[in-house]
């Protein structure tokens, strides 16, 4: 168990073999969390905080923040909502699963990922003499050591201004169904 006081988003699991997922935990404001999970070409971000997942491919976004329309049944990602759960899986073994209400989050690997994923969540080999491997591969002395080097980002104290993209007519109209507060659908 690792308590994570750092305000930097840090790289939890990566297949750095075959690159068939990444799972990195994110500092947002207001000091909540989000998961970002890659898997296929899927990004999905999930916020266990605020109850809500975001799902989309990358291969069908462009640099302007457009996504085209495109249906992501075509690819080999999974995934299932239930009341306060959601779950993502791939073909080549990987699930990772929220359940909101506990905010309580599992990565799951098959065995095949046996010593090709490493991150905070340590080398997946069953050998507890190397979990606290660096990114260079040599082991951290203690666990700041460790945690730091798995940062994704440079970090500070100051949140950095993200420009959010504009809303598409089709998530303008999911807006107003299940964000808006007079919505009974919400």
């Amino acid at each position: 168990i690792y308590d994570l006081a750092s305000k930097c988003s840090v790289l939890l699991a990566k297949d750095f073999v075959h690159n068939t997922f990444t799972v990195i935990l994110n500092e947002e404001a207001n000091n909540s969390r989000s998961l970002y999970v890659e898997m296929n070409q899927t990004v999905i971000d999930i916020y266990p905080r605020l109850k809500i997942a975001k799902m989309y491919n990358v291969s069908f976004m462009d640099e302007n923040c457009q996504v085209l329309d495109q249906s992501l049944e075509k690819n080999s990602t999974n995934s299932r909502r239930e009341a306060n759960t959601i779950e993502v899986s791939n073909q080549e073994g990987v699930s990772v699963s929220c359940d909101f209400q506990f905010d309580l989050c599992m990565v799951t690997l098959a065995g095949w990922h046996h010593g090709i994923s490493a991150g905070v969540f340590g080398t997946n080999d069953n050998e507890a003499g190397n979990e606290w491997t660096l990114p260079n591969r040599s082991l951290a002395e203690d666990v700041q050591e460790f945690t730091q080097s798995w940062q994704v980002n440079k970090c500070s104290l100051v949140q950095k201004q993200v420009m959010p993209c504009p809303l598409t007519a089709k998530q303008n109209i999911c807006k107003v169904f299940f964000e808006e507060p007079h919505s009974p659908l919400r």
